[in-house]
């Protein structure tokens, strides 16, 4: 478990990205080519994956896939700009897809970006599929690999038979078992952790090898250094941090966690809250976080 895996949105797609393919776009008999570089002139994602296919129907095309933790407000802008920097470089119609992973509120996702500057439109839309709406049969029947890391926030796939079985799959295949740590980070959000330790059945401080444990934290800093900036880079990390908390108290305990962080604001200690944060991951209750406070 030590070792540096790749658990990319790539490596994840690449598992079988013909019935990848079928499934983001309906296509039944598309055929997909190489995954491309998405590397272009200004901007580079690790979560964007560009697939070159072809079918019958619609001849080659690109299906751009991007893997989206949680959805952010910048996500319609930013799948405008993809869509049409994939073009301009490979020359080819695009399909955008963005796939949302955990569900932050009930409020209705766009699936366009749509702007009027003095008589000038611009649009673009793309397909949006949230992964907690998708049921969990699609990941063992299909078979859809890439998604079994994520069963435990599939429909239906909360659980404990369908995660072990999920696990067990995972565990059978050399190319699969390198994505444990990301379901088990995930089943964290639907069973208690001493649980998810045992079906493990290894120390659950692993979860913070996971990409997605590691994504939270990235995201803090991120936030941490824009706000540096203008704030001065210590408070600017801080607030970064908090933010991170915020929304992963959110994700894991809803409202519910959210009354915990008129305490956690006043908090200005930054190893404090990276120590907050990563209790968020393994705790099963609020109480448990309470006594952390």
């Amino acid at each position: 478990m030590n070792k540096a895996v790749d658990i990319s949105t790539k490596k994840l797609i690449s598992l079988a990205p013909n019935n990848w393919a079928k499934w983001v776009t309906g296509i039944p008999d598309i055929v997909t080519g190489e995954i491309l570089n998405t590397e272009f002139q200004w901007i580079s994602r690790q979560s964007d994956v560009v697939i070159q296919a072809e079918s019958p129907q619609y001849g080659k095309f690109l299906i751009l896939n991007e893997l989206q933790l949680r959805h952010t407000s910048e996500m319609p802008r930013r799948m405008r700009a993809y869509a049409a920097l994939a073009e301009e470089k490979y020359k080819l119609q695009t399909y955008p897809v963005l796939i949302n992973i955990l569900k932050i509120s009930n409020s209705e996702i766009p699936t366009s970006f749509a702007s009027n500057f003095i008589g000038l439109r611009a649009i673009q839309d793309y397909r949006v599929i949230n992964l907690w709406e998708v049921d969990v049969n699609i990941a063992f029947e299909t078979p859809l690999p890439s998604l079994l890391p994520f069963v435990p926030i599939l429909k239906g796939g909360e659980n404990e038979s369908t995660i072990r079985e999920a696990l067990r799959m995972l565990r059978a295949d050399e190319q699969l078992n390198q994505l444990e740590t990301v379901l088990a980070f995930f089943a964290t959000f639907v069973l208690e952790s001493t649980l998810v330790q045992e079906i493990m059945r290894w120390d659950m401080t692993v979860l913070r090898e996971s990409p997605w444990y590691q994504e939270i934290l990235r995201e803090g800093q991120a936030r941490g250094e824009a706000e540096g900036e203008a704030r001065g880079e210590a408070r600017g990390e801080v607030r970064g941090i908090i933010s991170s908390i915020e929304t992963s108290l959110e994700a894991k305990f809803g409202s519910y966690g959210l009354e915990l962080m008129s305490q956690i604001s006043q908090i200005s200690d930054l190893e404090q809250l990276k120590e907050i944060l990563r209790r968020i991951v393994v705790a099963n209750t609020i109480q448990e976080l309470r006594n952390v406070l």
